[in-house]
């Protein structure tokens, strides 16, 4: 079955960079696309990036210059680097993966990892 586990969360100083990885297993990772939400309390899931086979990239507009997403086949993995992290970007991060050969991320998730970005 569809097992993604991801790891990295922490709590970081504004400014501060931060290195998510999950680990897929279960799938023909390197034809699935893959992604990276975040959600916090009060506020629904959003997407911060995603990238499909053929690494193709997208990013929200707040991610956009500050977080870079990244797979690697060869070790089923997906990251997301995370540097000038503001406050605003604490939440739960989670992974996900969509169908083989879609082309979005959102039908199976990991655990999550907290993200906490203060003083």
């Amino acid at each position: 079955q569809v097992q993604l586990v991801e790891s990295g969360g922490g709590l970081v100083q504004p400014g501060g960079s931060l290195r998510l990885s999950c680990i897929a297993s279960g799938f023909m990772f390197s034809q699935t696309p893959m992604g990276w939400y975040r959600q916090s309390p009060g506020k629904q899931r959003e997407l911060v990036a995603s990238t499909t086979f053929g690494d193709l990239t997208d990013y929200a507009d707040f991610a956009k210059a500050r977080f870079t997403i990244s797979r690697d086949s060869a070790k089923n993995t997906v990251h997301l680097q995370m540097n000038s992290l503001k406050p605003e970007d604490t939440a739960v991060y989670y992974c996900s993966a969509g169908q083989t050969y879609s082309f979005t991320p959102g039908d199976y998730w990991g655990q999550g990892t907290q993200v906490t970005v203060s003083s």
